[in-house]
């Protein structure tokens, strides 16, 4: 004795594959849905590795572990080089990301710097002035980032004002050259007050708008010799870092003000940007619009 199958009506079967169509349809879109949540996590979980380097950078610097601390705030530097790059190519920019970037930044690049240059440079033998004078450099910064959301540039090519990251990485250079110089056995024996000083004048530099290159728009051909030369270039910097970061950043922050005399006295003008708008994460400070 046989079984014959149940009879369908033909209207049945493509129920049927309609259903299945629309499951299949479904799981595809979770597993987008998935992927894009997965790079939309990846740029805020550098962000907040940022925001955690300079955290831990404030509590080294409290704590008169000044090489620690300058480490901390090269990672943090590094996580904000590379949040907002990841999150165009996930192009998972946001609103939310970049407010809470700019938050991470003020932390990274305003405070920790602030108490580094405070505790190394003994700024407490000045008093009150030393609270000051460190203040300052935090407050310029943050305001340094709020102009940037605003307004990210008047010249193409060029950040108006130095930047954060910037400033904050000249600060820890000098940290390291000066514990350089001691442990060579070589003491300089400057007041506080020089240090003091130039904290706060790296602040004025942030919200200043002199025109500092960003180095967005240059593009170096990819021959044997550029290659050399960029290996060579990384060899001698990474060779006594304490000393060539030291003096690569005098070179950068001191470019702005020679080239800004240099322009005024020759009547050289920057090519403007005709209509300046918040830009998308630049690797400056941003991660996302408005930028």
């Amino acid at each position: 004795m046989s079984l014959s199958p149940v009879p369908t009506e033909p209207g049945e079967v493509g129920v049927e594959k309609g259903r299945g169509s629309r499951r299949r349809r479904r799981r595809r879109r979770d597993r987008r849905a998935g992927g894009r949540g997965l790079s939309a996590m990846l740029p805020n979980l550098l962000t907040t590795g940022n925001l955690a380097g300079g955290f831990y950078a404030i509590i080294k610097a409290s704590q008169g572990d000044y090489d620690r601390a300058c480490i901390a705030l090269i990672f943090a530097g590094i996580c904000d080089l590379l949040d907002g790059r990841v999150a165009r190519l996930a192009r998972s920019t946001s609103r939310f990301g970049s407010e809470y970037d700019s938050i991470a930044d003020t932390v990274s690049f305003g405070v920790a710097p602030a108490i580094l240059a405070f505790n190394a440079g003994a700024f407490y033998e000045l008093g009150w002035t030393g609270w000051v004078m460190a203040f300052m450099y935090t407050a310029c910064a943050a305001l340094r980032l709020a102009r940037f959301n605003v307004s990210p540039g008047r010249y193409r090519g060029r950040f108006e004002g130095l930047s954060s990251p910037t400033a904050a990485g000249m600060v820890l250079a000098t940290v390291w050259f000066v514990v350089f110089l001691r442990e060579s056995g070589i003491s300089l024996g400057l007041p506080a007050s020089i240090g003091a000083i130039g904290i706060a004048g790296l602040g004025l530099l942030m919200v200043s708008s002199i025109p500092y290159r960003s180095f967005k728009e240059v593009h170096l051909p990819g021959s044997y010799r550029s290659v050399v030369l960029t290996v060579i270039a990384f060899a001698v910097i990474l060779s006594k870092p304490s000393v060539t970061l030291f003096l690569v950043g005098l070179v950068y922050v001191s470019s702005g003000p020679i080239e800004w005399i240099w322009r005024v006295r020759t009547g050289r003008a920057l090519e403007e940007i005709e209509s300046p708008e918040p830009q998308a994460s630049t690797g400056e400070e941003k991660q996302g619009p408005p930028s």
